[in-house]
């Protein structure tokens, strides 16, 4: 499943984690992607969405 949420564009992120002495290790953060059945232009589709946009409201889930 892809890593990319249709709606917003969020991916993931790299970056460091920082130990408390200071060392860094690579590391990436993730979204949360959810594959949902959706309304899409009138139609139902199946998208991968991140939970905020679907909290948000932006995404009219299939009941």
């Amino acid at each position: 499943m892809a890593r990319v949420c249709e709606i917003c564009g969020k991916r993931p992120v790299a970056g460091n984690t920082i130990s408390h002495s200071h060392r860094h290790t690579r590391r990436v953060r993730v979204p949360n992607i959810q594959r949902v059945h959706a309304y899409v232009d009138g139609k139902r589709v199946w998208i991968n969405v991140c939970t905020r946009c679907i909290k948000s409201g932006r995404v009219k889930k299939v009941v």
